[in-house]
């Protein structure tokens, strides 16, 4: 039986590879947005939100599907979400909202697809401020979208340092946190003086 020791030092050395945009990524997500409606209990599940790089027109990306699931009870969905998706084969991890690794937890799912490649990452969090990091996500992609500039800069950052740290999913993403930090800080900056000043 693998330990979670062991579980979390397989997964973070999954390859990591970024690729052109495929239009077939958002009919992905919509597919498994579908899904999780149909087999999760509906009184937890509020809204389901597809972030990431796969999200934005154009942007390469790692072919995995981000989705960000508002679930209205986080200890339920560790007791009995958990259980229905792992049954279907997902892996599960309790995983930290900052870097920490302390609490708050949120609930992280893995879905691969017959040859063990990752196709999904859902990403289970409550609407508490404590969790505010992850909604933030939503800005920075409504920022790539709206700025194609800055999106392309991101896709030839995410390039190169796939390149760099091919077999570490940590070196990669800590790579990438300072692009992603800024640019989700000047988003926020901009909502804000549009709601002060509509």
């Amino acid at each position: 039986m693998e330990t979670l020791d062991e579980k979390i030092a397989r997964v973070v050395k999954d390859e990591v590879a970024v690729v052109d945009y495929d239009p077939q990524w958002p009919g992905l997500f919509q597919k498994e947005r579908r899904h999780l409606q149909y087999c999760l209990p509906d009184h937890l599940i509020a809204r389901i939100e597809h972030f990431g790089s796969t999200s934005v027109p154009g942007l390469s990306a790692k072919p995995i599907i981000d989705m960000l699931v508002e679930v209205t009870d986080l200890e339920q969905t560790h007791l009995r979400i958990a259980p229905l998706l792992e049954a279907q084969g997902y892996e599960y991890f309790e995983r930290p909202t900052h870097d920490d690794g302390k609490p708050p937890y949120y609930a992280w799912f893995i879905k691969r697809d017959e040859k063990g490649n990752r196709t999904h990452h859902i990403h289970m969090v409550d609407g508490s401020a404590e969790h505010s990091h992850h909604w933030n996500r939503l800005l920075f992609r409504d920022h790539l979208i709206a700025h194609p500039d800055t999106a392309r800069q991101y896709g030839d950052l995410k390039t190169k340092l796939a390149a760099l740290h091919h077999g570490d999913r940590i070196g990669y993403s800590n790579a990438k946190a300072d692009f992603v930090v800024n640019v989700t800080a000047l988003a926020k900056q901009r909502e804000d003086s549009s709601k002060t000043n509509p």
